[in-house]
């Protein structure tokens, strides 16, 4: 298989040996990117001149002898919050389409000094609002396995690249499973880790997230290249008041492999919460069986959570709160009020979600913490007594593009509504990190499975994400 589709690990270890070198890395992403964006619309910006200026700078530093981790490695940066100067950040927004980020975030500037280069900015709905990747600015972005379905979202654009090997690591954000969804849609491994291990950076409002739904995380096709590149994402920095030291690296973790006659593995294949397609369930299930065959142990679990109405009212207060904050520091920033002013191009969705958002009383979002709370225990208590909790990413296979949410899964009547699709969001109110990888395919389509561990251990959910990738390696159209 070519480059396209080689680890960050790899193409980085070339770089340093002098076997390949930085230019001809981006020149030969960028030819297939030419070639292929159209087919999943990953990209809403190509950064071509820059990233060939940064290779040429790549050459020169490990000619100095630079240690760079990320050397020559291409990466996608999702076109939200994460930005480099005198770049296009239109946060997939109509009115911001020939908007220019500013200053370089910190997240973007991390990754350019382990020496990767940006190739490129990616889809998005707009600003992140939705779990399917489409808007008036862009259009739809496909999932590589079938172009007539989407990549999920929000980070939809990211996965999609990695997935087409249009990139070698990406990156995302989640506030109810936007690195997650879009893996499971593409086939690719994604990481939410705890609040504050990947610094945020928001100078504008540093304490948005004093009760945490949304986090930064990195995108990959393998678990050795997410481990490493979560390891230059993390740590501490001083413009954001929650991040947190780094303990260890994730990807020297990688080496303290787990036997797996040692392995624990809880599995719920509904959360108590969620009516999943058989599909699914079967992927699954036959990749736990292979885990199993290896020796681990594999236990499904009931859990003890929450009425479905209060935790959904619970998840609903925080993420609109969240998305009507966002709006508002945005029309801090801009000297206008964005939807007022755009209102016929704003999603209905979007201003819903920022009205209700501005309804909440304080007292009504901090009622919310009692059932995500109840959550957090339910989750703590099945934590205790095994290494990880695993259960699907989404309810269904990847949807198409003008699909509607299924109101019927497995026999079951749902709401039609994102929530219902998607078994990622709960995370987000516990704040557990969650990494999730491929499963089996069903009917040639990817299918996501969550490992859900303890909050600041992803040095042990990426250890076990690694033997999961081992004993059931999943691979990706390389056409």
């Amino acid at each position: 298989m070519s480059i396209h589709f080689d680890s960050a690990v790899d193409v980085a270890a070339s770089v340093r040996r002098g076997e390949r070198d930085p230019l001809e890395v981006v020149e030969t992403f960028l030819e297939r990117i030419e070639s292929r964006n159209e087919i999943t619309n990953a990209y809403i910006s190509v950064t071509e001149e820059n990233a060939k200026t940064r290779a040429q700078e790549i050459s020169a530093r490990l000619g100095s002898g630079a240690e760079l981790p990320l050397a020559g490695v291409p990466v996608a940066i999702k076109d939200l919050s994460e930005t480099k100067a005198g770049v296009r950040n239109t946060m997939g927004f109509r009115p911001l389409a020939d908007n220019v980020a500013e200053r370089t975030s910190v997240t973007v500037a991390r990754l350019e000094a382990a020496g990767a280069i940006v190739i490129g900015t990616t889809n998005t709905p707009e600003l992140g609002h939705s779990v399917r990747t489409d808007n008036s600015l862009q259009g739809p972005t496909s999932t590589p396995f079938d172009p007539e379905r989407n990549s999920g979202g929000s980070s939809g654009g990211s996965a999609a690249a990695l997935a087409d090997g249009l990139c070698t690591i990406a990156t995302g954000s989640d506030v109810g499973g936007s690195l997650r969804n879009p893996a499971a849609c593409c086939g690719v491994v994604s990481v939410k880790p705890s609040h504050g291990l990947v610094p945020r950076g928001n100078r504008t409002n540093g304490y948005r997230g004093h009760t945490p739904v949304g986090v930064l995380g990195p995108m990959a096709r393998d678990i050795e290249s997410l481990a490493l590149t979560l390891d230059v994402l993390s740590g501490r920095d001083s413009v954001d008041p929650f991040s947190v030291p780094k303990s260890r690296s994730y990807h020297d973790a990688l080496d303290e492999r787990f036997d797996p006659s040692s392995l624990s593995i809880a599995y719920s294949p509904d959360l108590a919460l969620f009516a999943v397609d058989p599909a699914v369930r079967t992927a699954i299930e036959s990749t736990l069986s292979k885990i199993a065959a290896g020796g681990a142990t594999v236990e499904t679990v009931e859990l003890d959570v929450p009425e479905r109405g209060e935790l959904t009212h619970s998840y609903m207060t925080s993420v609109t709160t969240y998305f009507a904050t966002a709006v508002a520091e945005l029309s801090e920033a801009l000297g206008f009020d964005v939807l007022d002013e755009y209102a016929d191009a704003t999603p209905e969705k979007l201003h819903t979600l920022v009205s209700i958002g501005e309804s909440h009383t304080a007292m009504t979002y901090t009622q919310s913490d009692f059932p995500r709370t109840e959550l957090y225990h339910a989750i703590e208590n099945v934590l205790s007594e095994h290494d990880a909790l695993v259960c699907p990413t989404l309810a269904t296979p990847p949807l198409t593009h003008d699909e509607p949410f299924p109101t019927t899964i497995d026999g079951e009547q749902t709401s039609g509504l994102p929530t219902d699709w998607t078994l990622a969001w709960p995370f987000n109110l516990t704040g557990h990190p969650v990494v999730s990888v491929p499963a089996e395919p069903a009917d040639e389509l990817p299918i996501g499975m969550q490992l859900v561990g303890s909050i600041y251990d992803e040095a042990t959910l990426l250890r076990i994400a690694d033997a999961i990738e081992s004993i059931a390696p999943w691979t990706y159209p390389s056409s």
